[in-house]
């Protein structure tokens, strides 16, 4: 499918991204076009995994990579498809020392029908450009290089495993590459693509709950920072919590913000509470989109659903620690997850917070919920169910 082909997509699908004062307005319009995508197949294949060999995650690679070069001088230089290999950057490379740096994570699935389909990707080229602006790095064409990343994935379509659960984990980074120390934008940036094909985050039709440390002394984001921008800076400072809350027995963190303790994410998913509202109603409340929360491409996906299925209130409000409490010892928790890309859906069904482990209901009630927008994205992203939000490779 040619780049120019998408323009109806990107109307119907895409919000507009206000633009930054940091970034020239003469490279607002230069891009790179997938029509000078340059070719160059590896002379050294790697050995694919067998279906029944597990894949860990991150750590296998496909055979070939995309790579597009910018200068402020040049411009972007044409885009290539090369044999996978290791970078080559300078020792005072900005993305290394000020971590101008920035990704997104996306998959491809392979079908019964054996079509290779890419699930909602021009959220994820949205949510990169509006990253890479944050970070002053160069603007480019979301068609374009969506086109660029299917022509990369039909290159590399036998990697995209068949067995059910599987995917073919799909890694765009844009880093700044200025030669020099010093604090600045960047005149010289590097865009590129790599794949890696991923096992299933769950057994079967399983899903498996995790328990969460609260801990308000420790903090993801905040309002006027970066929460909402897919940043490499965001995650590195998160290990070290992550290790506190595996040292008190917990596998991933709740993470609170404020004096009123608003819940905001859990680990690196969004989180959701399905729950009998104070007013009585039933409802599916996730935190909103103030800033501090990332805009997960699954998160809008499950509202979509909730809101198509009409059935519950579907509402994007801020929660607080005190709230949920409240709810919790008056029975009115059903469920609380988190969405993300790895694992679609993950169930809460414990939080660890100021010394007190809050039980959550959540495999007691099914978990109905959770286990109904697993099946039906499962349907949609396999090529079961035919939905406009996958983009055929």
């Amino acid at each position: 499918m040619a780049a120019a082909a998408l323009g109806q997509i990107w109307a119907r699908k895409l919000l507009p991204v206000p633009w930054l004062r940091c970034v020239p307005q003469r490279y607002a319009s230069s891009s790179f076009k997938a029509a000078d995508l340059q070719l160059e197949l590896t002379k050294e294949p790697r050995r694919k995994p067998s279906p029944t060999e597990p894949l860990v995650f991150g750590k296998t690679f496909t055979d070939h990579m995309l790579m597009v070069e910018w200068s402020s001088e040049k411009g972007w230089g044409p885009p290539r498809i090369q044999p996978f290999q290791n970078l080559t950057l300078h020792p005072a490379c900005s993305a290394l020392h000020y971590s101008l740096q920035l990704f997104e994570g996306m998959k491809a699935y392979k079908g019964g029908d054996q079509q290779v389909r890419l699930f909602r990707p021009w959220l994820n080229m949205e949510r990169m450009l509006r990253s890479a602006r944050r970070l002053c790095l160069p603007s480019f064409d979301k068609a374009e290089l969506l086109e660029c990343i299917r022509r990369l994935v039909e290159v590399d379509k036998d990697w995209v495993p068949g067995s059910a659960g599987t995917s073919l984990y799909v890694r765009p980074v844009l880093i700044g590459n200025e030669a020099s120390l010093g604090v600045t934008q960047s005149s010289r940036a590097l865009l590129y693509v790599i794949l890696c094909p991923v096992g299933s985050y769950f057994q079967g039709d399983a899903v498996s709950p995790v328990s969460l440390l609260a801990d308000p002394t420790f903090i993801r984001a905040w309002v006027g920072g970066v929460g909402d921008c897919k940043l490499g800076g965001n995650y590195g400072p998160t290990v070290f919590v992550q290790q506190e809350a595996k040292n008190k027995g917990c596998e991933q963190v709740l993470w609170l913000y404020g004096p009123d303790q608003q819940l905001t994410e859990v680990g690196t998913m969004n989180i959701f509470i399905y729950w009998t509202h104070e007013d009585g109603v039933l409802e599916l409340v996730t935190p909103p989109l103030d800033g501090v929360i990332l805009p997960g491409v699954v998160r809008q996906s499950l509202l979509d659903l909730a809101q198509a299925w009409g059935e519950f209130r579907v509402v994007e409000r801020k929660i607080r620690m005190p709230e949920l409490m409240r709810a919790l010892a008056e029975g009115r928790v059903r469920e609380v997850f988190g969405s993300g890309t790895a694992c679609q859906v993950c169930p809460v069904n414990q939080i660890l917070y100021q010394g007190q482990k809050l039980d959550i209901p959540t495999m007691e009630n099914g978990p109905e919920l959770i286990l109904r927008f697993y099946k039906e994205l499962k349907a949609i992203q396999y090529g079961t169910k035919t939905h406009d939000w996958m983009f055929q490779v």
